[in-house]
């Protein structure tokens, strides 16, 4: 274990107040493919229309089967995809009861399948879908071919944040009052660039802030600790020892 590292597990020793803020490279290390990076879903030619676009809700509306066949593609993970270290290691953290929330960008449920209870899922999840006409909420993953519709002839849309659209205000605001009561704040597997939820940095007043990460962010100089890497790499190095 490396010097980072075991101040890392310092701090974790030290605090019972703990909050994990994470992104993308959570998941990546599960071979769920990020955004940005190259490689990326935005790094991707030979489709008609730029990715950020086929996931926004302008796309949604004027081009609805279009979109479903890319986000079935592009965004349901496969059933063979599983948590990684870092999943494991946080929702164990949580049964210890010192790691208060899981807050998250990604909208795979991979914090849920290694057994994390409190996540606040900024984006929403590929797992929930509902009614845009009655308002109904369907647990699948969409598999069926072309537009799903409910019982009652509504669309059917994925309960995820698409370009455009808002990030649900209870769901932030609960992020903020976990954020700004933390001791320690752990970020992790993001590059902190998207708003609003890269802001939610800025109402951390704790003790300790780690940053981990595998590329340089904005918030670097802040942090009493910054670690570059993949977050479970570092993570399954605190529980080998």
């Amino acid at each position: 274990m490396d010097e980072k590292v075991r101040e890392l597990k310092e701090y974790i020793d030290t605090y019972d107040n703990i909050v994990f803020f994470g992104g993308a490279g959570v998941s990546t290390e599960s071979g769920i493919p990020d955004f940005r990076s190259p490689g990326g879903l935005y790094s991707e030619e030979g489709h008609r229309y730029p990715p950020e676009y086929m996931l926004s809700r302008s796309f949604f509306d004027a081009h609805t089967e279009e979109f479903f066949e890319y986000y079935r593609q592009k965004l349901i993970p496969p059933q063979s995809v599983k948590p990684n270290a870092a999943h494991e290691f946080l929702a164990r953290l949580e049964k210890e009861g010192k790691l208060r929330a899981v807050i998250t960008q990604n909208v795979d449920g991979l914090h849920q399948a290694a057994g994390s209870k409190n996540v606040l899922e900024l984006h929403g999840s590929v797992w929930r879908n509902y009614c845009q006409k009655c308002g109904r909420f369907y647990e699948t993953d969409l598999s069926i071919k072309g537009v799903p519709r409910c019982t009652c002839g509504g669309v059917i849309k994925p309960d995820v944040v698409l370009y455009e659209e808002s990030l649900d205000d209870d769901r932030l605001a609960a992020a903020i009052e976990y954020i700004s009561r933390a001791q320690l704040l752990i970020i992790g597997g993001t590059s902190l660039v998207v708003y609003p939820a890269a802001g939610l940095v800025r109402y951390f007043n704790g003790e300790k802030l780690v940053i981990i990460n595998k590329s340089p962010t904005q918030y670097d100089g802040r942090a009493d600790l910054v670690i570059t890497g993949g977050i479970a790499k570092v993570f399954k190095s605190i529980t080998e020892g």
